[in-house]
């Protein structure tokens, strides 16, 4: 497998952008318009707490996930973190990449101060829910979005 993760460069985001397209939902979601996700790439950089995180193997990008650290008042004043536009190369899926992203999502968490890991995803994805299960993650909250466009 011997997936590298890093923080992505700007000259990463048209391949990050491929990965969100390369999905069943992402197909028709996302934009061919990469100057607006190199302006949010520069936005995320800008914030500090907000990275985009990229898995390279043989010098190609197979993976990405995007980590936000929140800090909050609730459970005691406890630090978050956030993840984010989870993807694996379609024609990688199931060796293990994500096993191997979420383990760097941990370790850059607890780096940071995290006490735990949160994520939302879309309710038509029941193979990726019981793989988020498998991991550790319970679906614990019920999750809510509002559009404001």
């Amino acid at each position: 497998m011997n997936v590298i993760f890093r923080e992505a460069e700007e000259a990463d985001v048209s391949t990050v952008l491929r990965l969100l397209q390369d999905d069943i939902l992402g197909a028709t979601r996302e934009s061919n318009d990469i100057n607006i996700y190199l302006s949010a790439f520069r936005r995320m950089r800008v914030e500090g707490s907000n990275h985009l995180i990229v898995g390279e193997r043989d010098g190609r990008i197979v993976a990405t996930y995007q980590i936000i650290f929140i800090s909050g008042l609730s459970l005691r004043a406890s630090r978050r973190a956030q993840i984010e536009s989870v993807r694996v190369a379609s024609d990688l899926r199931g060796q293990r990449i994500g096993e191997a992203m979420f383990a760097d999502a941990e370790t850059r968490a607890r780096a940071a101060g995290c006490v735990l890991m949160q994520l939302t995803m879309n309710k038509s994805r029941e193979q990726t829910s019981r793989f988020y299960q498998r991991l550790g993650f319970t679906p614990s909250h019920i999750g809510y979005k509002r559009d404001l466009i």
